[in-house]
């Protein structure tokens, strides 16, 4: 078996790199650094495939390429048996897929519009007293599902959890998360003192969000 992780510095395929290490899969990692004015994904990136963005995963072996952090978690656990994938009880299974749709589909959106409109002078904090509460109202909810059980599918640590790391830490870093969501901030230190989560820390590069 041969991945290769094309993982740009910064951004979502850090969670491709702790999903791999907590399999336990052989994996080589190809880095991309942002361009310095725009800070978006260098153009090499379109070599590999036509979108030009991270991460991208190649399966060297089964001629395969995949993009969307989701579907690479999907491709992950069908490689690794199952590891990390739903969990056997029903009601489990369906807050895994639930959150790993909802990590990307409904969470990250209203922080990249922060993240851009913060970049905007004087007009910027108007529109992102527009926003705060509309990330508050995802926060909320991420802060009541936490504090009913250790993870979000469930007792286990799942590709779920792995989904929602990005959006929590990116939260945490520019949008407000902090110590008034006790069960979310947990959540958090317990996901970054995994072995697993440190040795892609490790491999990837530095990583603002951690």
């Amino acid at each position: 078996m041969t991945l290769i992780v094309h993982h740009l510095e910064n951004s979502r395929s850090q969670r491709i790199l702790w999903m791999l290490e907590e399999l336990g899969l052989p994996y080589d990692i190809k880095r991309y650094e942002r361009d310095k004015d725009t800070m978006l994904a260098p153009p090499e990136l379109k070599h590999i495939h036509p979108l030009g963005k991270s991460p991208i995963l190649q399966d060297t072996d089964a001629a395969q390429t995949i993009v969307e952090t989701g579907a690479i978690i999907d491709y992950l656990v069908e490689l690794a048996d199952g590891k990390l994938g739903p969990p056997a009880h029903r009601g489990d299974t369906l807050r895994y897929r639930q959150f790993l749709h909802y990590a990307e589909g409904s969470m990250m959106p209203p922080l990249l519009v922060l993240l851009v409109v913060n970049r905007i002078p004087l007009l910027g904090k108007t529109a992102a007293k527009r926003i705060h509460p509309m990330i508050d109202v995802h926060l909320d909810y991420v802060e009541s599902e936490l504090s009913s059980r250790p993870y979000f599918a469930g007792d286990e640590l799942s590709g779920a959890d792995i989904m929602m790391s990005f959006p929590l830490e990116a939260a945490r870093s520019r949008a407000g998360l902090d110590g008034s969501r006790p069960a979310t901030i947990a959540w958090l230190d317990k996901i970054h003192a995994r072995p697993a989560y440190q040795a892609a820390l490790a491999k990837g590069g530095p990583y603002a969000y951690a």
